[in-house]
């Protein structure tokens, strides 16, 4: 009869070593999600960010996987020029009366080792939901000598097609719809 027992508890013991998935909340101090648009088919680059988003990360280790749940706030635009980040936020370009946000949702691919080096997800952005990789560049986990957490934090890149989320002005000017992402991201163990 204590033979099984012991079994049974040892066999408990083993499960609950086992690694379970963990989730990370995204700090907004450290999570700038940024990007490069076309300014008249060449002429120069446009660079900006967005100073407000939030979100998580669900990253399991041991089965190489996880999933990326980010939500941008589309009214922090930032292109270091007051006048531009009002017209982008108009109902011309971005419309963020009527879509505030952006979010992404996807799942952490193509590990190597401990380290997804993609993610495969959904972009909505102005109402429309499209297929978007993203490539991860590095990507770490560490004990955060501030925080006294475990912090994961990535950075990564993809594009996209502006036209293709129904948002292409300047197009009868020109400018290329192709827009780069890239994104630096930190997120800080939940419990």
């Amino acid at each position: 009869m204590l033979k099984p027992a012991l079994a049974c508890l040892s066999s408990l013991a083993a499960a609950a070593a086992v690694a379970a998935p963990v989730t990370y909340t995204l700090d907004p101090n450290h999570t700038f999600p940024s990007f490069e648009a076309d300014h008249f088919g060449g002429m120069s680059i446009l660079r900006g960010k967005f100073d407000a988003s939030s979100g998580k990360v669900v990253l399991d280790k041991d089965a190489r996987s996880g999933t990326v749940e980010v939500t941008v706030d589309m009214t922090s635009i930032d292109f270091g020029h007051p006048k531009l980040n009002e017209h982008t936020k108009s109902a011309e370009m971005f419309d963020v009366v009527k879509f505030p946000t952006a979010t992404f949702k996807g799942k952490l691919a193509n590990f190597k080792g401990d380290a997804p080096t993609s993610v495969e997800g959904q972009l909505t952005l102005h109402g429309v939901t499209k297929p978007v990789t993203l490539t991860v560049n590095q990507f770490k986990c560490m004990v955060n000598p501030m925080y006294k957490k475990e912090v994961c934090g990535a950075d990564a890149e993809g594009s996209i097609n502006r036209a293709d989320f129904g948002v292409n002005y300047g197009q009868q000017f020109g400018f290329k719809m192709d827009v780069k992402l890239r994104i630096e991201v930190e997120g800080i163990r939940a419990d």
